[in-house]
């Protein structure tokens, strides 16, 4: 074994280690905590000086932090910047060295929540679900453009119907659409029911339909989406684990696909459990 492979393997022991991600979440609570009693006056007229003193000590953390992460892909360092990821943590913690940024207050302040963010990466649930963030934004902009296009229709019924009776809400075009856009949440609705039957009792109809079509309707396909883009987003970590278990284990191919399989024995495991209790519920 090279020299070079043995300062990666020995970095990247630090770095797999069971304590090392709890200890990174820590500083970045510490970090989030400082930045917050840095937007006190008070405190910050008082102990100003400490926090930042305190900040420039978690920054060389992450330096530190960052150098054991590159150090453990010391033998490929090429493949360090594959994972979006470090690439992302590689950017924010440099980013606090750029001559520009650490001369301006508001550009530094943004840099450390950025390094806040790094969290996402330390937990892997929360990073399935940014990654299904993600992947749901093309749904969910369809989505968006069918419920503007219902508004838009509602709006302008709305405005035929109720222009004389509450022009209130039913002002114009713009001002029906923002009402028909809150009618989304239900907010009010009762209130809107009984005004339109002051006018009519068919005006149940408009109301009826419209939160059938928009609030039910709209709502269930949104979550659709969004349980469609987890399971994306949880096939896209086990493929990921896969190629990490390859890159690290080139010698045993075997026994890298049989940990993967495991995973993804556990996951089927784990959804049948849910369809079970969701059946029993229902039975």
């Amino acid at each position: 074994m090279t020299r070079r492979a043995r300062i990666a393997a020995a970095c990247e022991r630090v770095v797999e280690s069971s304590w090392f991600d709890p200890l990174m979440l820590s500083i970045i609570a510490l970090n989030a905590v400082t930045l917050g009693l840095e937007t006190y006056e008070s405190i910050d007229a008082s102990i100003g000086d400490e926090l930042h003193l305190l900040n420039d000590v978690i920054l060389g953390l992450f330096v530190i932090e960052l150098a054991l992460r590159m150090a453990a892909y010391a033998d490929r360092p090429r493949a360090f910047f594959r994972s979006g990821w470090n690439f992302f943590d590689f950017v924010v913690i440099t980013a606090s060295f750029v001559p520009g940024i650490r001369e301006n207050a508001t550009l530094l302040r943004l840099v450390r929540l950025l390094r806040i963010v790094r969290a996402v990466r330390l937990l892997p649930d929360l990073r399935v679900l940014t990654v299904a963030v993600g992947r749901s934004i093309p749904g969910v902009a369809s989505l968006a453009a069918i419920t503007l296009l219902l508004v838009y229709v509602y709006g302008m019924v709305g405005w035929v119907i109720f222009h004389d009776h509450d022009p209130t809400n039913f002002e114009d075009i713009g001002q029906a659409m923002v009402t028909m856009f809150v009618l989304l949440t239900l907010e009010n609705l009762p209130l809107y029911i009984e005004r339109g039957q002051e006018l009519s009792d068919w005006t149940l109809l408009f109301y009826v339909s419209y939160v059938l079509l928009a609030s039910f309707l709209i709502f269930n396909l949104f979550i659709g989406i969004v349980i469609n883009s987890m399971e994306e987003a949880r096939a896209i970590e086990l493929h990921r684990a896969e190629r990490a278990l390859l890159d690290d284990d080139t010698a045993d191919d075997e026994r890298a696909h049989a940990v993967v399989l495991e995973e993804r024995l556990r996951v089927l495991r784990t959804a049948v459990d849910e369809l079970e209790r969701e059946v029993r519920a229902k039975g």
